[in-house]
């Protein structure tokens, strides 16, 4: 588990917890840093931002780690599995994908304290990967009906890959699934402070 900590110039409220857990596209994504710098001056105070992902993990991992998350006490959490939950060769049907998913908040929201939940959809997947998540986009939306009946915030990042030309999509996605750091957290980092703190200014 890796930590961004950010902090302000002058020590205040204990940190604001934010906990990223998902696939590789988390673990891998190194958004999590920017993330902490953008948010830092919205609230004032320090910003943790923890990784708890996993390459490879999908939504049945996270049921065995979800434990792990509510250890942390955050006052954030965002989360993102479809990418894996929609691959073929996981054999993980929609139906068990929003079964899982909905397992790992109602555990959430029975921990010690209670954290704003966000649920993400991530970029797309192009290739030979595409091509094992034939349905990926019927898995994110699956994201964005769950939150809109539980009272979440869903973050979706797809338009902004599809403001991409496809020569950059495929510059920003050189395996096809993970995309370059870089072109990661410029799409990633201003929507999750945008979500999270609206009125904070650009």
């Amino acid at each position: 588990m890796l930590v961004a900590t950010v902090q302000p110039s002058r020590s205040e409220d204990r940190p604001l917890r934010i906990v990223t857990f998902g696939t590789s596209l988390t673990a891998r994504g190194a958004w999590q840093d920017a993330l902490a710098r953008a948010i830092q001056p919205c609230v004032a105070r320090p910003v943790e931002v923890e990784i708890l992902a996993r390459s490879g993990a999908s939504s049945a991992w996270a049921l065995t780690a979800v434990a792990d998350v509510v250890a942390l006490r955050p006052d954030i959490v965002l989360i993102e599995f479809s990418a894996n939950d929609a691959a073929l060769d996981r054999w993980i049907l929609p139906s068990t994908s929003e079964a899982n998913l909905r397992t790992i908040i109602a555990r959430l929201r029975h921990g010690s304290t209670v954290p704003r939940i966000v649920l993400m959809a991530m970029n797309p997947v192009i290739g030979l990967r595409g091509v094992l998540r034939p349905f990926l986009n019927y898995y994110y939306d699956i994201y964005a009906r769950v939150a809109a009946q539980e009272g979440l915030t869903f973050i979706d990042h797809r338009p902004g890959w599809r403001a991409l030309s496809v020569s950059e999509l495929a510059a920003a996605l050189p395996d096809g699934s993970h995309p370059r750091s870089e072109i990661a957290t410029r799409i990633i980092v201003p929507a999750i402070k945008e979500a999270l703190f609206p009125h904070c200014g650009a």
